[in-house]
């Protein structure tokens, strides 16, 4: 049987509210950063679980870890306007950072963030060279496959 949109909505306040409790516990962890580094690291993350993982499917923070290519090597770069070099090389760094700290608390198996670091490792770079092209106005686009 197929899920309602209410239903839908049910479960994504419920992840939100999940969520929530998990950015505290984050930024806590954090508290020997400078307060705009912390909001950065904040800001990036939960523009990836409260956003990205909740836009098509009610996905918790834990099925977010397969989902990571995909949001910063296309999502990223074509629907954010913001995306740099520098801001996927930090949002990396900022999701990177919130999964060692959900491992650190037993929120997260070591097989799940070892997968998400060895993601980032291996397709960071194609990350940044494929937003260098998709922001270069005289480069043919990355994305257009025809």
């Amino acid at each position: 049987m197929e899920e309602t949109y209410e239903e839908y909505e049910e479960k994504c306040r419920e992840i939100r509210r999940q969520n929530e409790e998990l950015l505290k516990l984050f930024e806590s962890d954090m508290a020997s950063l400078s307060p705009k580094t912390i909001q950065k690291h904040l800001d990036n993350v939960d523009f990836y679980i409260n956003n990205y993982l909740l836009r098509e499917d009610a996905l918790t923070m834990e099925n977010g870890v397969a989902y990571l290519d995909s949001f910063l090597g296309y999502f990223f770069i074509r629907k954010c306007m913001w995306s740099t070099l520098a801001t996927i090389k930090g949002t990396a760094a900022s999701i990177k950072k919130f999964y060692k700290c959900m491992l650190d608390h037993g929120k997260l198996k070591k097989e799940q963030y070892e997968y998400l670091c060895s993601e980032i490792k291996d397709s960071l770079q194609q990350w940044m060279d494929d937003c260098a092209q998709y922001n270069d106005p005289d480069a043919e686009s990355p994305f257009m496959f025809f």
